[in-house]
């Protein structure tokens, strides 16, 4: 299953993406948000990771216009953010993000939200008749 990590920063690209590769995850990254937006558009990854503070294109410019185009609109976002404040996970919902999480990222955690996010939600099943 493909993942796409839109991160900035090299060092946090890099740690992330190998402790998602050891989970069984398929790993694309982009280092802003414009080639985020570029390359989920080419690739249509399973779920996307966000950071919020990009260069070229911050991530929640670039989390409106995915949601904003019907070919994208459907990709799950987890936005990442150093900043833990309500109003930025507020900002990140808003703007169309489905999920949120705080750096320094917990794993585990990080990996439930992934897990929850690709997981279809059961169907009601009828009893049939007898």
């Amino acid at each position: 299953m493909t993942l796409l990590l839109v991160e900035d920063n090299e060092l946090n690209r890099d740690m992330l993406s190998r402790r998602l590769e050891r989970k069984g995850y398929v790993i694309q990254m982009a280092a802003d948000g414009a080639q985020g937006v570029s390359m989920a558009m080419k690739l249509r990854p399973a779920l996307i990771l966000m950071d919020l503070s990009l260069p070229v294109m911050d991530g929640w410019e670039a989390i409106r216009r995915l949601k904003a185009d019907p070919e994208t609109a459907t990709i799950p976002i987890i936005a990442l953010t150093a900043h833990a404040r309500a109003e930025d996970e507020k900002t990140a919902r808003e703007a169309g993000a489905n999920d949120f999480d705080t750096k320094p990222i917990d794993l585990n955690r990080l990996v439930g939200k992934i897990e929850h996010l690709l997981t279809p939600p059961a169907t009601a099943t009828l009893p049939e008749n007898p």
